[in-house]
């Protein structure tokens, strides 16, 4: 009997030896996975940061040519303006009107190509801060003729 116990012996250590290299296995295969879930997440991260920057980068450079279309177009206005002067006439009702016009469109130029879109949302909302009830009929209004051009078009 004595014989007996020692093969059982055995095996018992034979697999409680296995038992812990099996956790010990299962412990470095857990830390590989953490290592692994850790540098994904790093990697998600910096993606993540890469992406918003260039979308940063983007929306700068968006506005950067939204400005300088801004800036061409008052160029362009204020251009138009001395044009209408220097090829209508100067008296009469129609130089009146001409007169009018080029003024209007050199100031408005001069302003596009100053204040740019910066400046226009700025002045937007003081104006609409200083006249709600006017800004608000004048939204909806707009509203209401964008739906029904949204509409007919249905």
């Amino acid at each position: 009997m004595a014989n007996m116990t020692q093969p059982g012996k055995g095996v018992q250590d034979s697999a409680k030896s296995t038992l812990d290299k099996a956790k010990e296995m299962a412990g470095d295969v857990a830390d590989k996975a953490r290592d692994a879930a850790s540098h994904v997440g790093d990697k998600a991260r910096d993606a993540a940061h890469a992406v918003g920057d260039r979308a940063k980068d983007m929306v700068h450079g968006a506005g950067d040519k939204a400005e300088a279309i801004t800036h061409r177009a008052g160029s362009g206005l204020e251009s138009l303006g001395h044009a209408v002067r220097d090829h209508m006439p100067n008296s009469g009702p129609v130089g009146t009107v001409a007169d009018r016009a080029a003024g209007g469109l050199e100031s408005a130029g001069k302003y596009l190509q100053e204040e740019g879109l910066s400046g226009m949302a700025d002045d937007l909302t003081q104006m609409i801060r200083r006249n709600p009830v006017p800004a608000l009929l004048v939204g909806i209004g707009l509203g209401f003729l964008l739906a029904r051009a949204v509409s007919s078009r249905s």
